[in-house]
């Protein structure tokens, strides 16, 4: 069954690259009127830091909410924020202990975990995390009912029944795949980020299933209802009037944006083929304008990078498995190495981060989160054994936060999701919240010192190498197969 899952998943990801052919005040006043409806511009007075924390951890804010009205009175708001320019790069499929449970400082899996063969049963066999022996593997199962399965009420120790595949050659499918983990020695240029700048421990992904519904958590702050590969229903939601994601919004607020992709782009789960079209213009450019634009220091204000998505292969850049790591790393290490040489350094955030777990093990329950809307979750097939909502966040996936403004080897404890980013585009530009989600939603300050930023002058970076024999590993092993 999983296996079929996967193949549905690739075909209508492909179809659509087919398609698509390849001053801010405490009182929050404004110097002058902004681009949008007059509503966004309206005044504000801040609440006090403890009110403001209270109120978002009980879900007191709702959808079209302004960032001030939700944030503290210490929390910088549009333009108390020098950031210029914002990059997001979601790349795929890796929970946070399967990346960072090596890395010091961070909470994280100990090393003793041990994952029951079947879950429930006394004296069933267990089976340790251990390090990875290659830099791939075969896809897990992260649907909907596998990363339930993954949860187990909170116990965190489906991973190894959920993923284990006898049926695949020469043992690639076993269990023992959902728990391997990485360290410095297979990702240095990460683990070099990770110390250099910040990284959070506690971001989640937006809900436990799989790929289409956890990036539409980021866009659009909601699933629309979904929590497998499908489209969601837009229908009588036209632009302008309806604003259904982060990109409508910067479309109304006039800030300038675009999507980087080679292939088929993230974005495209909410919007299908349409998003050609949406805003009277296309969107996406490629990788050699996003590699030109940065050398010149002409980005649009804010930027989305996307992987090979949809293409998923043991070459593939996205990190998807049965991709190699080592070519993912070095896809995102050309970018921020090309910032550090640019214009654009002064003034840029860089996120970077996962869609989701990808069914590999993390030891951190996902917590309680706030329910985007009224939406009931649309559950079909397996899915219907593991009933619910949206109100719990998904795994743990890795954040990592680049600019001459992050906090030198930072770790933060805090809470986030998905949504967290899109509330940092929401507070720079000072954009309504699309849902109750990121109405309540930590914007990731704490990341940064404004004040006295630590990096104007940039970090030197090691610029990290793609092993060829595990290069030629991968490629063997796992041919052209891709994965969902």
């Amino acid at each position: 069954m999983r296996a079929v899952h996967r193949v549905v998943v690739m075909s209508s990801f492909l179809a659509i690259g087919a398609v698509l052919g390849a001053a801010a005040c405490d009182e929050g006043t404004i110097p002058s009127p902004m681009p949008g409806p007059a509503a966004w511009n309206r005044a504000v007075t801040r609440p006090d830091d403890a009110t403001a924390s209270s109120k978002r951890t009980a879900c007191g804010y709702q959808a079209g909410a302004l960032p001030g009205e939700t944030l503290g009175s210490s929390t910088p708001v549009d333009t108390d924020i020098p950031i210029q320019k914002i990059i997001v790069i979601m790349q795929e499929n890796r929970s946070f202990d399967s990346y960072y449970s090596s890395l010091p400082n961070v909470e994280a899996a100990p090393a003793s975990v041990a994952v029951p063969e079947q879950t429930g049963v006394a004296g069933s066999p267990t089976h340790a995390r251990a390090h990875a022996p290659h830099k791939c593997t075969l896809d897990t199962d992260h649907s909907w009912h596998a990363s339930h399965q993954d949860y187990d009420d909170g116990k965190n120790d489906g991973f190894w029944q959920a993923n284990n595949d006898p049926s695949q050659p020469n043992g690639t499918g076993s269990g023992d795949r959902a728990l391997y983990y990485y360290d410095q020695t297979d990702l240095p240029f990460y683990y070099q980020l990770a110390t250099t700048f910040g990284i959070a421990d506690h971001y989640h992904c937006g809900l436990l299933g799989p790929t289409w519904p956890n990036r539409m958590f980021f866009y659009s702050a909601t699933s629309f209802g979904a929590t497998d590969n499908t489209f969601p229903d837009l229908t009588g939601k036209t632009y302008p009037d309806v604003m259904t994601s982060i990109f409508d919004e910067l479309e109304q607020r006039q800030v300038t944006w675009n999507i980087f992709a080679d292939s088929t782009p993230g974005a495209a789960v909410v919007y299908a083929t349409s998003i050609v079209s949406r805003w009277a213009r296309n969107p996406i450019l490629r990788s050699s304008d996003l590699m030109s634009q940065i050398a010149a220091g002409t980005l649009p204000q804010v930027s989305f990078i996307d992987g090979q998505l949809g293409a998923e292969g043991p070459a593939g850049n996205d990190e998807h498995p049965p991709g190699d790591i080592e070519i993912g790393q070095k896809f995102v290490a050309d970018i921020i190495l090309a910032l550090e040489k640019s214009p654009e350094w002064q003034h840029v955030a860089f996120f970077l981060t996962y869609d989701e777990g990808g069914g590999f093990y993390d030891s951190e329950p996902p917590p309680p989160a706030c329910a985007p809307d009224s939406t009931a979750a649309i559950l079909n097939g397996d899915d219907a054994q593991y009933p619910g909502g949206f109100d719990r966040y998904g795994f743990r996936v890795p954040l990592l936060v680049v600019s001459p403004y992050a906090k030198k080897n930072y770790v933060s404890h805090n809470t986030y999701d998905h949504t967290s980013i899109t509330r940092f585009i929401e507070t720079k530009f000072r954009l309504p919240a699309l849902t109750n989600r990121d109405a309540n939603a930590d914007p990731l300050m704490d990341f940064f010192d404004f004040k006295n930023p630590p990096y104007m002058t940039p970090p030197p970076l090691t610029e990290p190498t793609v092993d060829p024999n595990e290069a030629s590993y991968c490629s063997s092993t796992y041919g052209k197969s891709a994965g969902g």
